[in-house]
């Protein structure tokens, strides 16, 4: 099974948190490819996608929208679920957010199997006039990595129950 995890992210954080979720999954034997969205052309030669994007002002990351509005077609055929990056506080940890209606609209039109959002990260030295802003009070970072885990935990088991339906 050949996974892509592609990603939009600005500084860096949801790179990360990507890298996270193929680690994860290729522990459980699926292999996965994690590339940047901006990167990434047709989407045939994989089994399955997961598109994650940094949340920014409750907006998806610019290269994570514009990746399923290029592939909606070809998504809509693949398992699919839809990562956001974003909060820089403990609420993601303390249960499952609700999408914000940017990634709710786009997982309805594409019929992702599932979204889910995570903490996000904020350099004490993160570059623009906005980010230095909120770093001033908001740094740190909230990426949690066994929330990040349980869900590729999540996705390898519907995987897995696809692979086994088409046995």
């Amino acid at each position: 099974m050949q996974v892509l995890i592609t990603y939009g992210s600005k500084n860096g954080s949801t790179a990360g948190l990507a890298r996270m979720i193929g680690d994860a999954l290729e522990l459980r034997d699926i292999h996965a490819e994690v590339r940047p969205a901006s990167a990434v052309g047709p989407v045939d030669s994989y089994d399955a996608v997961v598109v994650a994007g940094a949340l920014y002002a409750n907006r998806w990351h610019r290269d994570a929208r514009r990746f399923v509005a290029r592939n909606a077609r070809a998504l809509r055929g693949l398992p699919v679920w839809l990562v956001s990056s974003g909060p820089l506080d403990d609420t993601a940890r303390s249960g499952e957010l609700p999408p914000v209606s940017q990634v709710s609209k786009l997982a309805t039109r594409i019929e992702a199997r599932g979204v889910v959002t995570f903490g996000g990260r904020l350099a004490a030295d993160a570059a623009g006039f906005m980010a230095r802003a909120m770093a001033k009070t908001k740094a740190g970072d909230w990426r949690d990595i066994d929330q990040v885990t349980e869900f590729s935990v999540r996705v390898a088991a519907d995987l897995g129950r696809i692979e086994a339906m088409k046995a």
